[in-house]
């Protein structure tokens, strides 16, 4: 079977696009490994009608209207490979099947190069966070720690105070000026020169000097990566953002290879379910555009 439109990603932004061609009657294939980048996360904030919800349950059921539509192909596996262009894609699963398509769509979101301290990995998405506008709130105006890792921490720490004190750790991450430290006081926030020793209980900071901090919650910038090469390995442009790296899109969300296009975290900054969510139909109503008008 060709598809008309192959989907690499199955997580909101993926499911996003593939409903707008879902709903135009077009062969959608879907491949999704399952590793969505929030399921670390017990609840999702911030997305109208879904706030509060399990992310998990967002995603089975926005699966589940999916597979309503007859036009759905949805394969469990891992994209290795995609080569090709405009109608006429060839992907490749690591189930050693070969899936044809007419377009194409990476929707496989993003990797997290998370702050290399003791505790931090198993505490992200549940007491460390990257998003205030996702968790902030339910920090209740509590104490929150800002870990910095470079130069966006700096914006972070600024914004943050919105939801709680501020104690801000530079971790010899970052160096700052007179200017930016009057800033960040300006703003209540406490600069912390001494570096992190550990991460323990819910949100508790061990510093070297053996002091412990206790704070409702933590963030902290990582850095990001497409969590797959295989875009990069068609040809698209990878670019440099202040959040990490990224696939090149145009307004359109097509990428420099004809045919195939970028949606969601791998394809935009800044990050949300929500704002997955919309570029992805962006790009679904993009790609249906591209296969009646050529």
């Amino acid at each position: 079977m060709i598809h008309d439109v192959i989907v690499i990603g199955g997580s909101y932004a993926g499911m996003a696009a593939a409903l707008q061609l879902l709903r135009a009657h077009r062969k959608v294939l879907i491949i999704d490994e399952g590793k969505r980048r929030n399921r670390f996360a017990t609840h999702a904030h911030g997305f109208v009608s879904q706030d509060g919800i399990d992310p998990a349950e967002i995603a089975a059921a926005s699966k589940a209207q999916l597979e309503k539509y007859p036009t759905l192909t949805w394969v469990t596996g891992k994209a290795l490979s995609a080569i090709g262009d405009n109608d006429n894609f060839s992907v490749a699963t690591d189930a050693g099947k070969t899936h044809q398509g007419r377009r194409i769509i990476f929707a496989t979101g993003v990797s997290d190069a998370l702050p290399e301290i003791e505790g931090l990995q198993e505490r992200w998405g549940r007491h460390v966070f990257h998003c205030p506008y996702c968790h902030g709130y339910e920090l209740n105006k509590g104490r929150i720690g800002v870990i910095a890792t470079g130069p966006m921490s700096v914006h972070q720490a600024r914004l943050i105070p919105e939801w709680g004190d501020v104690t801000f750790f530079l971790n010899d991450a970052l160096t700052l000026d007179q200017e930016t430290s009057d800033q960040l006081i300006a703003r209540g926030v406490e600069i912390e020169t001494v570096a992190i020793s550990r991460l323990q209980e819910e949100a508790d900071v061990v510093l070297q000097d053996g002091r412990i901090l206790s704070f409702a919650g933590l963030f902290t910038a990582s850095t990001n990566a497409p969590a797959s090469p295989i875009a990069e390995s068609l040809g698209c442009t990878i670019v440099e953002t202040g959040f990490g790296t990224m696939i090149e899109t145009d307004s359109g969300k097509a990428t420099r290879i004809p045919g195939a296009y970028a949606c969601g975290d791998v394809a935009r900054v800044p990050h949300s379910v929500s704002l997955a969510v919309g570029d992805g139909a962006w790009a679904g109503a993009q790609v249906h555009a591209s296969l009646v008008f050529g």
